[in-house]
């Protein structure tokens, strides 16, 4: 597992460099941090590359990785350069996804600008991008030589961001620390303490992906809300209504997954009721039509967590504990899906 350091830049950035020693430096962006982040860090660097490319999820995929490849290549760094990922975690998946596969592999280091990567890409070695559509499809496990955190970039986020990482503190609290669960449920997003929120997931992370780096048991629970949360999110990316950020697709996945693990007597209907009504007063509601639940359902079989033909999920057994490889039916999701829709206030 790489060092965590949550600090400031200007002491955490110049500390690392110090200790080692790159042939070459790149600094990949995209056009937020570009202007909101890379003139924080551009001080503190001597000669580098800078590798800009357009934001957001629609970026992900192979195109843009020979972009950056290219860029590498033109500047001609050997296998003993530095790759820093300054952004969200799609600059942190697809920009340690090239290094790592460049050459073979070169160091790279995550950067986290946004919340969600904070407290959850940019930890734990998952690098990939999107392929035809499908989130993640194409990757690696590759831990960066290390992450360095600067909760002052928290700062440049808009509400919604910040919603859409919040998401996973809250999935951490749910299947890790149901005393953390307790406190949060209890305050409104402008209330949170981010500082203290950002640390403890690091710390719940870091401690089931020591125990299982590439995922072949334990690290599994890390993904509840995520298998019907990212078939939620992958299917609203090619809707004309408006797209979803992470977090709010695996809003709706933990409710609709919580909702299974009830249906199975894996949880009572105490906690179901916290989750849902907690959710829905921070994030609302996403709108799902009739003619949603079937292509939703499609997208699930192609979760990476599956064996064969058949779905597994990881869920919740109780309140901060889950359970994982649980293989849940067409007809289980769909009931998920239908009882979220029918919570929709609007």
């Amino acid at each position: 597992m790489s060092t965590v350091t949550i600090a400031p830049l200007t002491e955490s950035l110049p500390a690392f460099l110090d200790a080692h020693d790159f042939s070459d430096i790149a600094v990949i962006v995209d056009s937020h941090t570009a202007r909101f982040c890379y003139p924080e860090l551009k001080p503190l660097l001597s000669k580098h590359t800078l590798i800009r490319i357009k934001a957001g999820e629609e970026q992900k995929h192979i195109a843009t990785c020979e972009l950056i490849w290219d860029g590498l290549t033109r500047a001609n760094f050997d296998r003993h350069a530095l790759v820093l990922n300054l952004g969200g975690g799609v600059i942190g998946d697809m920009g340690g996804f090239c290094a790592a596969t460049y050459k073979r592999g070169i160091a790279f280091a995550q950067l986290p600008t946004t919340l969600l990567a904070q407290v959850d890409a940019s930890v734990g070695g998952k690098l990939g991008i999107d392929f035809r559509g499908l989130k993640n499809h194409i990757g690696v496990f590759q831990q960066p030589t290390t992450v360095l955190i600067d909760p002052q970039f928290l700062t440049t986020l808009p509400e919604r961001e910040l919603r859409s990482g919040f998401a996973e503190i809250v999935k951490h609290c749910l299947i890790a620390d149901a005393q953390m669960w307790d406190e949060i449920r209890r305050r409104d997003l402008a209330e949170q303490d981010w500082a203290v929120l950002v640390a403890h997931s690091v710390e719940v992370k870091k401690k089931v992906v020591a125990r299982d780096p590439t995922e072949k048991g334990l690290r599994k629970i890390l993904n509840f809300g995520h298998t019907l949360g990212h078939a939620v999110e992958t299917y609203f990316l090619n809707q004309p209504r408006k797209r979803l950020l992470h977090g709010e697709a695996i809003a709706v996945g933990m409710v609709a997954e919580a909702y299974i693990a009830f249906q199975k007597k894996m949880i009572d209907q105490s906690l179901l009721t916290q989750i849902e009504e907690y959710l829905f007063s921070v994030y609302g509601t996403v709108r799902l039509l009739d003619t949603d639940i079937d292509p939703v359902l499609a997208l699930t079989l192609q979760d990476k967590k599956n064996r064969g033909s058949q779905v597994r999920m990881s869920l919740l057994s109780g309140p901060g504990e889950c359970a994982f490889d649980i293989t849940v039916t067409a007809s289980e999701m769909r009931r998920g899906l239908e009882f979220y829709r029918g919570l929709n206030k609007e």
